[in-house]
């Protein structure tokens, strides 16, 4: 476990970043910066009035941003970005704004102020349609089909040649799907607000076969935070599951989580069976390297979804 450190968390409000912050601000002092678009202050209320926690409204796009911060970080975990893949076929320059400007940024902040440790949160999409399934962290050349697996690729670059010229030491942690608590959106979040509108019929984009490797929230911070404290070099590792779920599958999961039964499923078939393009239809990573440093998930990837599905539920109709 992490202890005694001084650490920037980006998008700590957010998904992610919100229970890493929970996890790690016990035994340190933890900064966490959003601007609140994605990320939501009920993520972070239970840490309001703590004396390790510091809490900043910003901007990450925007340099300014960085004069608030006066602390002498020795680490920054960056998991502020635009997170909807979906969102990339329509507003082309998202991803390069908020994901490439913004790690752009960090990096400067950091070689101003001799940060010398970083965790990133890269992406499976970074492999596009990758021909070997499990796809390994050596696997290449990384073809992204979305602009945001476009942009967490331009971001690896980056990162790669500040820990070359500046020493930055990164430890980038390529994601599989992950599901669970204070998420925003995703399948199960869709799944859930159209069955609460049509508890009879569900429809599903796609065909309904595309598979993809879940993990929860609680594997994938345990995950980082064990790898980092394990590297001493820079670093790229897979996180997910050995196993994968079909988006099927995911809709049965949810209609069992809401108590429905005999919901009629509709297909929108989509492109090439797809839910929308830039959608990579079979994705499964390999996880030698997360199981080498010592990991092992508590959930598997259909009880990731599992998890999810009722810890979103209650969120959803609390």
């Amino acid at each position: 476990m992490i202890s005694g450190r001084n650490i920037l968390i980006t998008g700590g409000a957010g998904f992610i970043g919100s229970n890493m912050a929970q996890l790690l601000h016990e035994r340190n002092s933890i900064t966490i910066l959003d601007d609140f678009s994605e990320g939501n202050q009920g993520n972070i209320n239970p840490l309001t009035g703590k004396d390790s926690v510091t809490v900043l409204k910003g901007d990450i796009t925007n340099e300014k941003t960085f004069d608030k911060l006066k602390e002498n970080f020795d680490l920054v975990i960056h998991l502020a970005a635009n997170s909807d893949v979906r969102t990339g076929s329509e507003y082309t320059g998202k991803d390069m704004d908020i994901n490439v400007k913004g790690t752009y940024n960090v990096l400067e902040f950091m070689k101003r102020k001799k940060i010398p440790e970083l965790m990133f949160s890269s992406s499976s999409t970074v492999y596009g349609e990758a021909s070997a399934i499990p796809t390994p962290e050596t696997y290449g050349p990384c073809l992204p089909i979305s602009t945001y697996g476009a942009s967490k690729l331009s971001n690896e670059g980056f990162i790669w040649s500040y820990y070359h010229y500046y020493g930055i030491r990164p430890v980038i942690y390529r994601f599989a799907n992950i599901v669970g608590r204070n998420s925003t959106h995703g399948v199960i979040h869709d799944f859930l607000g159209k069955l609460k509108k049509n508890s009879s019929e569900l429809e599903i984009l796609g065909d309904g076969t595309q598979e993809k490797s879940y993990m929860h929230v609680d594997d994938c911070i345990g995950a980082m935070i064990l790898i980092h404290e394990k590297t001493r070099e820079g670093e790229v590792v897979n996180l997910g599951n050995a196993a994968r779920t079909s988006v099927r599958r995911i809709a049965d999961i949810v209609c069992e989580t809401m108590g429905l039964d005999n919901v009629k499923y509709n297909f929108t078939g989509g492109f090439e069976g797809r839910g929308w393009k830039g959608d990579i239809k079979i994705a499964q990573l390999s996880i030698d390297r997360m199981l080498s440093h010592g990991w092992k998930n508590s959930y598997g990837s259909d009880e990731s979804v599992y998890k999810a599905s009722q810890e979103i539920y209650k969120q959803r109709t609390s």
